[in-house]
């Protein structure tokens, strides 16, 4: 008995001495077959919950994606709405943002919220030289092309009657287009290569350039040899016309010259810093500024137009046109062209409006010819500026903003270049003084409720 029980113990430390070291004999498989069920179940439910994890994670990733765009959405449309309304020159006229701006003056008086009432205001770079097209659409539609037969119909054939100004390029007419739209409509002469040179330039520059403070290009025509272009009708025609006619007419009053002196200002900062490359536009003058039905200024004639570098202060190296008494001093003797060549031509603008002078008058006493050779040395003495205001004006003018007025001019007609001012620099300074203007009484809308009929251009 003793020894089967010691066998027997014997046997069963050994099976138990196997069970361990050979898991797969026939008891321990027995054994362990009713184990499977319960580890596959822990692999699958293991399996099963990173798959939930991961789908969980992905659901997450998805969610905070689409709450991103939601909110870059909104943060764009946002910072767009915030553009317009603190752009107060320019409303974009496409989809694209606008660039903010200097604060604009509505109706004589400073508009911080917005631009004029009644002027569609602009664009950014992108849009303003972007490929040009015949068909773009400007600030009050698509550039159209006419026939010569409806322009025809539109001046009376052309008629003398219809004639509101002549220049180097040609002659510009009245006329009434088949809409019913009042229009300036310019024939332009075909003597040479710059006449062509002129159109061309026009078309380009006008079909892409939209701003409320340059003339707007409503179309043109181009059959066989005849050149013409349509413009908007500016109903005062030149700013040359109100301060150096003959002709009887209330003078302009002060605060309608700041504002004309803004308008002007804007339109070329507006060509230097919104244009890429700059547009020089190189023949800035009293005649290029065309007055509306509010005497509100637009710039025009942009024949002799150049796009500059796109360096700062770059030069372009050019041939020497323009008007004398506007070019500044070394794109007259070296053809070397910038963006200060026009503030030069401007301040040339800005002592006319203050002295009521023409920049060449050789009827003058000698050493007074020239304008800016005559005034530069008086404008910074108090005494010497008083003394050259337009006697038009009869003393209705602040006499700090004369002062003010004479120390912008004295920058911009600087011989150097690199001395003058860029004309986003003198935006800003303008601004107070008209808005002073506004304060004191001085908007002269009432002042000109009968408008010219026809203007000469």
């Amino acid at each position: 008995m003793e020894v089967n029980t010691t066998a027997e113990k014997h046997h069963t430390h050994h099976k138990y001495h196997l069970s361990h070291s050979q898991p797969y004999n026939h008891h321990h498989h027995h054994h362990n077959h009713g184990n499977f069920p319960s580890k596959y179940t822990l692999i699958i439910l293991s399996i099963s919950s990173v798959m939930l994890l991961v789908i969980f994670l992905i659901i997450l990733i998805l969610r905070r994606l689409k709450s991103f765009k939601s909110y870059s959405g909104k943060t764009y449309r946002e910072n767009s709405i915030i553009s317009s309304n603190t752009s107060s020159r320019f409303i974009a006229q496409t989809s694209m943002p606008t660039f903010n701006s200097s604060p604009d003056v509505k109706g004589g008086c400073l508009n911080l919220q917005g631009g004029d009432s009644g002027r569609s205001l602009l664009k950014t770079p992108a849009e303003i030289l972007t490929a040009p097209s015949r068909y773009r659409r400007g600030g009050g539609g698509a550039v159209q092309v006419f026939s010569y037969k409806e322009l025809e119909v539109a001046t009376e054939k052309f008629s003398e009657v219809n004639v509101i100004g002549q220049g180097v390029f040609g002659v510009v007419y009245r006329g009434i287009l088949r809409d019913g739209t009042v229009a300036a409509i310019k024939m332009l002469h075909r003597e040479g290569r710059q006449g062509e040179r002129a159109f061309r330039l026009e078309v380009d520059l006008l079909s892409r350039l939209h701003s409320p403070y340059l003339v707007e290009l409503l179309g043109y025509c181009a059959d066989q040899h005849h050149r013409l272009l349509v413009f908007e009708y500016m109903p005062n025609g030149t700013l040359q016309h109100h301060l150096h006619s003959t002709n009887n007419h209330k003078p302009l009053d002060w605060g309608t010259r700041l504002r004309i002196a803004l308008d002007c200002a804007k339109a070329l900062e507006f060509l230097h810093e919104h244009g890429i490359p700059p547009v020089i536009h190189r023949d800035f003058k009293c005649t290029s500024i065309l007055l509306d039905q509010n005497f509100r200024a637009k710039v025009s004639d942009f024949g002799l137009a150049k796009t500059g570098s796109e360096k700062i202060n770059g030069q372009i190296s050019t041939r020497v046109l323009g008007t004398t008494g506007y070019l500044a001093p070394e794109y007259a003797s070296t053809g070397q062209l910038t963006t200060k060549s026009d503030v030069y031509s401007y301040g040339a603008v800005l002592l006319e409006l203050l002295t009521g002078r023409v920049p060449v008058d050789t009827k003058r006493p000698p050493g007074e010819h020239v304008l800016i050779s005559w005034a530069l040395p008086r404008l910074t003495t108090r005494e010497k500026i008083l003394e050259m205001v337009d006697p038009s004006l009869r003393g209705q003018y602040s006499n700090r903003d004369l002062i003010q007025i004479a120390a912008i001019a004295a920058m911009c007609v600087q011989p150097e270049a690199e001395y003058r001012p860029l004309m986003a620099d003198v935006v800003p300074s303008l601004i107070p003084l008209v808005k002073n203007s506004c304060y004191v009484g001085s908007s002269s809308t009432s002042r000109f409720q009968n408008q010219i009929a026809s203007p000469r251009y």
